[in-house]
């Protein structure tokens, strides 16, 4: 059973006037038709303008880009363009996974969304990556953080899980109109970032995955083909990097969209708070294999440097189709 919670406030818009048009004798063709040109130049910029300033902005060219274009500090913000709600689903109610919280944009105005579905690590709930969901949910995804079976479950099993949420979202779920069940991709907190790899494998059809410090018993994963953002953490002692997220990294085909973002002054808990680096570039990520939006390149290519929060970067340039 799903209890709807709440819901954010919308922001309103302004709506011009309609021109008004004086009585009076007739006017020479030559200025009436100029004052009609006038009006309908004026009328193509107030359209032009409303459609430029909400979310619903988006490329003729690309069918799935969402929300206005990005900035640096677009992404980088704690909320997006878009108001969420959220609805909760009780393990009752589902089968092959232990139910969660879904998060989803409050206007239906453009049409369907991506979506993604979020695993939590070892004994964690989903309590623990729930910061994920509202804020990916307002740059224009429908966000699953799902609870497991047990809080003991193995990698393969959480890949499972997510895929099963994933079927759930988009054939059951209350939501189910608003997503694009093509557009899919997943995410995951240690085993649970395990369990990111596991699905991609198992699925190859989704569209992004992202581990987050993930741990797996499974080094090598020549047979994904997602596009995969993995994170590691330099301070990680539960998963090294050395033995978890590099070797991920470098057995993901080299053909691959791929990328690898070690994360400086980090630990394994690092993704279990809110974190503006994870959230920048996992936006950036979806953004651009989930939506195919480009306006999203410019912040994985160049590749990022290391800096403050980075400790190294790796990756390619996102193959253009």
């Amino acid at each position: 059973m799903q209890h709807p919670r709440t819901s954010t406030s919308t922001s309103t818009g302004t709506t011009a006037p309609a021109p008004s048009h004086p009585s009076g004798p007739a006017r020479p063709a030559r200025r009436r038709t100029g004052r009609l040109a006038a009006l309908a130049a004026a009328v193509t910029a107030v359209v032009g303008l409303t459609t430029l300033g909400g979310p619903a902005a988006h490329g003729a060219d690309n069918p799935y880009e969402r929300g206005p274009a990005p900035t640096e500090s677009s992404i980088e913000a704690a909320r997006g363009p878009y108001s969420v709600a959220e609805t909760t689903v009780s393990r009752l109610a589902v089968t092959g996974f232990g139910g969660g919280t879904i998060y989803y944009p409050t206007s239906t105005a453009d049409g369907t969304f991506g979506a993604v579905a979020v695993s939590p690590g070892y004994t964690g709930t989903q309590s623990s990556i729930s910061w994920l969901g509202p804020r990916l949910a307002s740059q224009g995804f429908v966000v699953f953080t799902i609870d497991t079976l047990t809080t003991l479950d193995q990698p393969d099993s959480r890949g499972n899980q997510l895929l099963a949420a994933l079927d759930y979202l988009t054939q059951s779920s209350s939501v189910r109109s608003r997503i694009d069940s093509s557009r899919l991709g997943v995410m995951g907190h240690s085993m649970g970032g395990g369990g990111s790899l596991e699905a991609a494998k198992t699925r190859p059809s989704l569209q992004a995955a992202i581990p987050m410090t993930p741990w797996n018993l499974d080094k090598t994963w020549p047979e994904i083909k997602t596009p995969t953002l993995i994170f590691g953490a330099d301070g990680d002692t539960v998963a090294p990097v050395a033995t978890h997220a590099e070797p991920f990294y470098t057995t993901l085909p080299a053909s691959l969209d791929r990328a690898y973002l070690e994360l400086n002054g980090a630990t394994h808990f690092t993704p279990n708070t809110s974190n503006t680096t994870i959230a920048k570039y996992s936006v950036s990520w979806l953004k651009r294999f989930i939506d195919d939006d480009t306006r999203y390149e410019q912040f994985l290519c160049p590749l990022p440097r290391p800096g403050l929060t980075i400790e190294e970067y790796r990756g390619n340039c996102p193959h253009t189709s």
